[in-house]
């Protein structure tokens, strides 16, 4: 029942003209790409122009009561601080603190010491273990640490830039603890556990084949391929458990799960087999572990992380977590919650669109990266006070970063209650049959626009729901489609871009980077369309039901 006296009927042809409509809806995301792409600003001032091009429009255009747009941009900045960025900033928390306390460069020699071979450094550097820091918390914490793994070890920076953003793509439907999966699932009120399912099912055929499209990258097709038995076991052990993982446990710890199997792996099989020439890099200034460090060392430094994903597997347990989320926590959106009537052809009969706020702080996966960093700063030897300076330091480097996040889930909520969203997927199915090749290239264009697949799938995830519902298909599989598509974009968002030149010292070389990683994403977001255009028409019986 609405906890407010106004309610509003969403209009989905406000100028009387599809065409026209059409256009005026798209112009928040517009906007966005504009003030992004030509004018060059940073993604927040971005983020913020998309948000207020959606507010006009909304009381405009769409005579959405103002007090309703204000609580959808209000819902919108609380679920982005609460679900999205929170993880992001425990994640980077817990890299301040292994920097801090020197474990950084024992973990970084620990992995030298696998492999000799550059080769396969790339591959548990920027694969394996990329996978996993994208999996306990993502946004540019995989690239920013793979890539002073890379360089300490004697790649070129250039290069260490390039190759962690190809790397950074499969995993990233699940980063976060599974926070893209959490947020279609939000956005669209359908089962996270299909969404990770469907996922599950699209996106391992590019996991299996991305060691040896990182590699090829790197060297041509005669080195590639003298190593392919390793290609093979780390791209079909990580494929093998993201399936598993994703269709038959749950949705937060797949990349987790996935990068420390092919990891652990990587590591029996390397005991066992070697290259017939190794590829060694050129100013290495890492030392093997067996020399300097012992085991107990090599856990140590490594524990914030162990200790984090620890955390993180516990409170995800059902069995533990239901005792996490408390019900009082969970209330409804003043002004909104049940005020804004869907109508057909969306809905068959005019259906009031629920709005709750959930404030459950404790189960949540950024609360438990974020308590793995508090204890292991104080199990590593930090003082309770510089712990909280780092944290406090942390938090002043990421002000742009939650900008960002708030102003772009604030426009994703605006065009959703506001039907703009719906208004996009109605024309949508202008597309037929090659609806779900788009819808794909939709979710790529998303992510490389505005940063992130939890980003993304809060823009175009109900539009997607939306445009497959009008043209039979399964919205599980064209929202997994927004999520997996969205993956290639990674590597070309100005903020995976700006991360990479940063933590590499290629700052000034942005346009360099994006011209060297482009190809690679339009060619793997396309492999990405063709699969779900199959799984559409030919393999339907693959779509969870």
């Amino acid at each position: 029942m609405s906890n407010f006296f106004l309610t509003w009927t969403q209009v989905y042809d406000p100028l009387n003209s599809w065409p026209l409509s059409t256009l005026v809806a798209a112009l928040p995301v517009l906007t966005l790409f504009f003030v992004l792409v030509v004018v060059k600003a940073r993604v927040w001032m971005a983020a913020l122009c998309g948000l207020l091009m959606a507010v006009l429009l909304a009381v405009l255009v769409f005579k959405m009561p103002a007090v309703l747009v204000a609580a959808s941009a209000g819902h919108g900045f609380i679920f982005g601080m609460i679900r999205i960025a929170w993880v992001i900033v425990a994640s980077i928390f817990l890299y301040n603190i292994a920097c801090e306390t020197g474990q950084f460069e024992v973990m970084k020699q620990s992995i030298a010491g696998l492999s000799s071979d550059k080769r396969l450094q790339l591959v548990l550097i920027a694969f394996c273990f990329g996978a996993f820091l994208e999996g306990t918390g993502g946004g540019g914490a995989p690239v920013a640490i793979a890539g002073s793994f890379l360089i300490g070890l004697g790649f070129p920076p250039f290069q260490a830039a390039t190759l962690c953003l190809i790397a950074n793509t499969a995993p990233v439907a699940w980063g976060g603890v599974g926070n893209p999966i959490r947020v279609l699932a939000e956005v669209t009120g359908l089962p996270a556990m299909q969404f990770s399912a469907m996922a599950g099912r699209i996106l391992p055929p590019l996991s299996l084949i991305l060691p040896l499209w990182l590699v090829r990258s790197m060297v041509g097709w005669k080195d590639t391929l003298a190593v392919w038995p390793a290609l093979l076991v780390s791209g079909l052990s990580f494929a093998g458990m993201q399936f598993y993982w994703s269709n038959y446990q749950e949705a937060g710890l797949v990349d987790v799960v996935s990068a420390v199997f092919s990891l652990l792996v990587m590591v029996v099989f390397l005991k066992f087999w070697k290259p017939a020439t190794e590829m060694k890099t050129e100013g290495t200034t890492c030392a093997a572990p067996s020399a300097r460090h012992s085991t107990l060392a090599v856990l140590k430094a490594w524990s914030p992380f162990i200790l984090a994903s620890v955390l993180i597997f516990i409170a995800s347990y059902p069995k533990i977590n239901k005792y996490l989320l408390f019900s009082e926590l969970r209330v409804p959106m003043p002004a909104l919650h049940n005020t804004v009537l869907k109508v057909p052809p969306v809905s068959p009969q005019p259906t009031p669109e629920a709005a709750i706020i959930d404030f459950n702080f404790i189960g949540i996966p950024g609360t438990a990266v974020f308590v793995g960093g508090l204890v292991a700063a104080l199990f590593l030897g930090l003082s309770l006070k510089r712990t909280l300076q780092i944290f406090g330091q942390t938090l002043k480097e990421m002000i742009p970063s939650l900008l960002a996040i708030s102003f772009m889930v604030g426009l994703a909520y605006v065009t959703r209650y506001g039907g703009m969203d719906t208004v996009l997927g109605l024309s949508l199915t202008g597309t037929g049959v090659l609806f779900p090749f788009f819808g794909t290239l939709l979710g790529w264009l998303g992510v490389a626009l505005t940063g992130t697949d939890a980003g993304s799938n809060a823009l175009f995830g109900n539009l997607q729901k939306v445009t497959a519902e009008q043209l039979g298909l399964s919205p599980i599989l064209m929202g997994a489609a927004n999520s997996a598509g969205g993956v290639m974009g990674k590597m070309i968002d100005a903020q995976s871009i700006v991360v990479s030149s940063s933590a590499t010292q290629q700052t000034g070389n942005e346009a360099a980077i994006f011209k060297a990683v482009f190809v690679h994403s339009i060619a793997l977001a396309a492999i990405v369309g063709v699969i779900v255009m199959i799984y559409a028409y030919l393999m339907p019986w693959v779509i969870p039901r």
